[in-house]
Protein backbone atom coordinates (compact mmCIF):
# COMPACT_ATOMS: atom_id res chain seq x y z
CA UNK A 1 0.00 0.00 0.00
CA UNK A 2 1.66 3.55 -0.75
CA UNK A 3 0.24 6.52 0.29
CA UNK A 4 1.47 9.78 -1.28
CA UNK A 5 0.74 12.74 1.45
CA UNK A 6 0.73 16.49 1.27
CA UNK A 7 4.11 17.90 2.81
CA UNK A 8 4.41 18.84 6.53
CA UNK A 9 6.21 21.85 7.92
CA UNK A 10 8.67 19.78 9.50
CA UNK A 11 9.65 17.55 6.17
CA UNK A 12 11.54 18.90 3.47
CA UNK A 13 9.97 17.16 0.58
CA UNK A 14 6.70 15.61 -0.53
CA UNK A 15 7.02 12.01 1.58
CA UNK A 16 5.48 8.55 -0.07
CA UNK A 17 3.73 6.58 2.61
CA UNK A 18 4.77 2.89 2.17
CA UNK A 19 3.28 0.30 4.67
CA UNK A 20 4.69 -3.44 5.26
CA UNK A 21 5.53 -5.74 7.80
CA UNK A 22 8.17 -5.80 10.49
CA UNK A 23 11.22 -7.48 9.51
CA UNK A 24 14.81 -8.66 11.19
CA UNK A 25 15.87 -5.62 9.91
CA UNK A 26 13.66 -3.02 11.24
CA UNK A 27 14.93 -4.42 15.44
CA UNK A 28 17.49 -1.47 16.18
CA UNK A 29 15.21 1.22 14.95
CA UNK A 30 11.90 0.14 16.21
CA UNK A 31 13.67 -0.39 19.56
CA UNK A 32 15.01 3.66 19.43
CA UNK A 33 11.30 4.71 18.54
CA UNK A 34 9.84 2.49 21.18
CA UNK A 35 12.43 4.29 23.69
CA UNK A 36 11.93 7.64 22.43
CA UNK A 37 7.91 6.91 22.59
CA UNK A 38 7.29 5.23 25.42
CA UNK A 39 7.54 5.84 29.10
CA UNK A 40 8.34 2.17 30.07
CA UNK A 41 11.13 -0.26 29.16
CA UNK A 42 10.69 -3.02 26.49
CA UNK A 43 12.51 -6.20 27.09
CA UNK A 44 14.93 -8.14 24.02
CA UNK A 45 12.23 -10.94 24.09
CA UNK A 46 9.17 -7.93 22.73
CA UNK A 47 11.27 -7.22 20.08
CA UNK A 48 12.08 -10.72 18.77
CA UNK A 49 8.74 -11.41 18.82
CA UNK A 50 7.87 -8.50 16.28
CA UNK A 51 10.22 -8.61 13.67
CA UNK A 52 10.67 -12.30 13.77
CA UNK A 53 6.42 -12.61 13.30
CA UNK A 54 6.70 -14.74 17.11
CA UNK A 55 2.62 -14.39 18.09
CA UNK A 56 2.62 -10.75 17.03
CA UNK A 57 1.27 -9.50 13.58
CA UNK A 58 2.59 -5.87 12.73
CA UNK A 59 2.93 -3.39 10.13
CA UNK A 60 5.68 -0.50 9.20
CA UNK A 61 5.51 2.71 7.85
CA UNK A 62 8.30 3.83 5.49
CA UNK A 63 8.81 7.06 3.39
CA UNK A 64 9.65 6.10 -0.07
CA UNK A 65 10.70 9.39 -0.71
CA UNK A 66 13.46 9.95 1.69
CA UNK A 67 17.24 9.15 0.48
CA UNK A 68 17.94 6.02 -0.63
CA UNK A 69 19.60 4.91 2.90
CA UNK A 70 16.54 6.07 4.48
CA UNK A 71 14.18 4.91 2.22
CA UNK A 72 12.98 1.83 4.32
CA UNK A 73 14.09 3.09 7.65
CA UNK A 74 10.54 2.99 10.20
CA UNK A 75 8.74 6.19 10.48
CA UNK A 76 5.89 4.61 12.11
CA UNK A 77 4.08 1.00 13.21
CA UNK A 78 1.52 -0.55 14.98
CA UNK A 79 2.00 -4.03 16.20
CA UNK A 80 -0.74 -6.70 17.26
CA UNK A 81 -1.65 -10.37 18.59
CA UNK A 82 -4.55 -12.79 18.24
CA UNK A 83 -6.28 -13.67 21.60
CA UNK A 84 -8.86 -16.20 21.82
CA UNK A 85 -12.37 -14.60 23.25
CA UNK A 86 -12.68 -17.42 25.74
CA UNK A 87 -9.43 -16.25 27.36
CA UNK A 88 -9.81 -12.74 26.91
CA UNK A 89 -11.11 -9.55 29.32
CA UNK A 90 -13.50 -8.34 26.86
CA UNK A 91 -15.90 -12.05 26.63
CA UNK A 92 -18.37 -10.40 28.29
CA UNK A 93 -18.73 -7.45 26.03
CA UNK A 94 -19.32 -9.84 22.96
CA UNK A 95 -22.49 -10.91 22.01
CA UNK A 96 -20.93 -14.75 20.15
CA UNK A 97 -21.42 -18.42 20.18
CA UNK A 98 -19.67 -19.43 23.63
CA UNK A 99 -20.07 -23.01 21.98
CA UNK A 100 -17.61 -21.75 19.32
CA UNK A 101 -14.00 -22.09 21.31
CA UNK A 102 -12.41 -21.05 17.73
CA UNK A 103 -13.30 -17.51 18.34
CA UNK A 104 -11.07 -14.65 18.23
CA UNK A 105 -9.78 -10.88 18.90
CA UNK A 106 -7.06 -9.31 17.93
CA UNK A 107 -5.56 -7.01 20.44
CA UNK A 108 -3.63 -3.70 19.56
CA UNK A 109 -0.35 -3.37 21.51
CA UNK A 110 2.38 -0.63 20.70
CA UNK A 111 1.10 1.94 17.98
CA UNK A 112 3.27 5.20 17.21
CA UNK A 113 4.54 7.43 14.54
CA UNK A 114 8.11 9.57 14.93
CA UNK A 115 7.27 13.35 15.44
CA UNK A 116 7.99 14.67 12.17
CA UNK A 117 5.48 12.79 10.44
CA UNK A 118 2.95 13.42 12.47
CA UNK A 119 -0.90 14.44 11.58
CA UNK A 120 0.00 13.15 7.79
CA UNK A 121 -2.96 10.40 8.58
CA UNK A 122 -0.08 7.66 9.22
CA UNK A 123 -1.72 5.95 12.22
CA UNK A 124 -5.13 6.13 10.93
CA UNK A 125 -3.64 4.13 7.64
CA UNK A 126 -1.56 1.55 10.01
CA UNK A 127 -4.78 1.35 12.22
CA UNK A 128 -6.71 0.56 9.17
CA UNK A 129 -4.25 -2.46 8.25
CA UNK A 130 -4.95 -4.12 11.63
CA UNK A 131 -8.59 -3.46 10.80
CA UNK A 132 -8.41 -5.24 7.56
CA UNK A 133 -5.73 -7.75 8.40
CA UNK A 134 -8.65 -9.07 11.45
CA UNK A 135 -11.46 -8.51 9.10
CA UNK A 136 -10.11 -11.18 7.08
CA UNK A 137 -10.27 -13.76 9.83
CA UNK A 138 -13.49 -15.14 9.73
CA UNK A 139 -13.33 -16.42 13.25
CA UNK A 140 -12.30 -12.54 14.98
CA UNK A 141 -15.02 -10.76 16.48
CA UNK A 142 -13.15 -7.43 17.17
CA UNK A 143 -9.95 -5.66 17.86
CA UNK A 144 -9.56 -3.54 21.12
CA UNK A 145 -6.94 -1.80 22.95
CA UNK A 146 -6.87 0.37 26.00
CA UNK A 147 -6.50 4.07 25.90
CA UNK A 148 -4.84 5.88 29.27
CA UNK A 149 -7.60 8.80 30.17
CA UNK A 150 -5.18 11.83 29.49
CA UNK A 151 -4.09 10.78 26.14
CA UNK A 152 -7.01 13.03 23.94
CA UNK A 153 -5.35 12.63 20.77
CA UNK A 154 -5.96 8.85 21.02
CA UNK A 155 -9.28 8.75 22.39
CA UNK A 156 -10.12 10.69 19.42
CA UNK A 157 -8.37 8.91 16.87
CA UNK A 158 -10.16 5.65 17.90
CA UNK A 159 -13.84 7.54 18.64
CA UNK A 160 -13.47 8.69 14.62
CA UNK A 161 -12.53 5.25 13.48
CA UNK A 162 -15.87 4.19 15.07
CA UNK A 163 -14.06 1.97 18.17
CA UNK A 164 -16.56 2.00 20.60
CA UNK A 165 -15.48 2.95 23.81
CA UNK A 166 -16.80 0.18 26.33
CA UNK A 167 -15.45 0.66 29.76
CA UNK A 168 -13.68 3.02 32.39
CA UNK A 169 -11.13 0.88 34.47
CA UNK A 170 -10.28 3.15 37.28
CA UNK A 171 -6.67 3.24 38.47
CA UNK A 172 -5.47 0.37 35.51
CA UNK A 173 -2.37 2.09 35.54
CA UNK A 174 1.03 2.69 37.50
CA UNK A 175 3.17 5.79 35.91
CA UNK A 176 6.08 6.84 38.55
CA UNK A 177 3.93 6.38 41.15
CA UNK A 178 0.93 7.81 39.77
CA UNK A 179 -2.04 5.86 39.24
CA UNK A 180 -4.08 6.55 36.32
CA UNK A 181 -7.83 5.59 34.46
CA UNK A 182 -7.96 3.77 31.17
CA UNK A 183 -10.68 3.55 28.43
CA UNK A 184 -10.94 0.24 27.23
CA UNK A 185 -12.08 0.32 23.22
CA UNK A 186 -13.14 -2.04 20.98
CA UNK A 187 -14.42 -2.38 16.92
CA UNK A 188 -16.60 -5.13 16.47
CA UNK A 189 -16.31 -7.20 13.14
CA UNK A 190 -17.68 -10.46 11.14
CA UNK A 191 -20.56 -10.47 13.27
CA UNK A 192 -19.12 -9.24 16.21
CA UNK A 193 -21.17 -6.75 18.47
CA UNK A 194 -22.09 -5.30 22.04
CA UNK A 195 -24.43 -7.58 24.60
CA UNK A 196 -25.23 -3.68 25.24
CA UNK A 197 -28.54 -1.91 23.96
CA UNK A 198 -27.52 1.26 21.77
CA UNK A 199 -29.12 3.40 25.30
CA UNK A 200 -26.45 1.38 27.44
CA UNK A 201 -23.45 2.33 24.61
CA UNK A 202 -24.84 6.41 24.87
CA UNK A 203 -24.96 5.97 28.39
CA UNK A 204 -21.45 4.48 28.77
CA UNK A 205 -20.21 6.71 26.55
CA UNK A 206 -21.53 9.98 27.69
CA UNK A 207 -19.92 8.59 31.67
CA UNK A 208 -16.87 8.67 30.04
CA UNK A 209 -16.49 11.58 28.12
CA UNK A 210 -17.65 13.26 31.51
CA UNK A 211 -15.30 11.54 33.38
CA UNK A 212 -12.58 12.39 30.80
CA UNK A 213 -13.16 15.94 31.27
CA UNK A 214 -12.73 15.90 34.48
CA UNK A 215 -9.77 14.35 34.43
CA UNK A 216 -8.81 17.30 32.53
CA UNK A 217 -9.64 19.78 34.91
CA UNK A 218 -7.84 18.10 37.82
CA UNK A 219 -4.63 17.76 35.61
CA UNK A 220 -4.89 21.83 34.86
CA UNK A 221 -4.82 22.01 38.38
CA UNK A 222 -1.68 20.14 39.07
CA UNK A 223 1.15 19.09 37.79
CA UNK A 224 1.18 16.16 35.08
CA UNK A 225 3.72 13.43 34.52
CA UNK A 226 4.49 13.85 30.65
CA UNK A 227 4.77 11.26 28.55
CA UNK A 228 8.12 11.31 26.82
CA UNK A 229 8.21 13.19 23.35
CA UNK A 230 6.90 12.28 20.39
CA UNK A 231 4.18 9.91 20.64
CA UNK A 232 1.00 11.23 19.88
CA UNK A 233 -0.70 7.92 19.17
CA UNK A 234 0.64 6.62 21.75
CA UNK A 235 -1.66 3.95 23.61
CA UNK A 236 -0.60 1.91 26.52
CA UNK A 237 -2.35 -1.57 26.54
CA UNK A 238 -2.72 -4.61 28.69
CA UNK A 239 -4.31 -7.21 30.35
CA UNK A 240 -3.71 -6.16 34.13
CA UNK A 241 -2.96 -3.84 35.63
CA UNK A 242 0.25 -1.58 34.20
CA UNK A 243 3.33 -1.43 36.77
CA UNK A 244 5.22 1.68 34.31
CA UNK A 245 8.05 2.22 36.76
CA UNK A 246 9.23 -1.17 36.27
CA UNK A 247 10.80 -3.39 34.01
CA UNK A 248 8.20 -5.22 32.27
CA UNK A 249 7.30 -7.50 29.42
CA UNK A 250 6.95 -6.02 25.76
CA UNK A 251 4.07 -8.31 25.15
CA UNK A 252 2.24 -7.33 27.82
CA UNK A 253 2.93 -3.18 27.11
CA UNK A 254 2.59 -0.30 24.51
Amino acid sequence: MIQSLMVNPRIKHRPTICYRPIQPSDLETLEKIHSDLFPIRYESEFFQSVVNGCDVVSWAAVDRSRPNDQSDELIGFVTARIIMVKDSEIADLLRYDSSRVDQNLVYILTLGVVEAYRNLSIATALIREVIKYASSIPVCRAVYLHVISYNNPAIHLYTKMSFKCMRMLHGFYLIRGQHFDSYLFVYYINGGRSPCSPLELITLIVCCTKTGLKTVASKLMMAKPKWPKGNETRVPVTQSKRMANTECSGLEYV
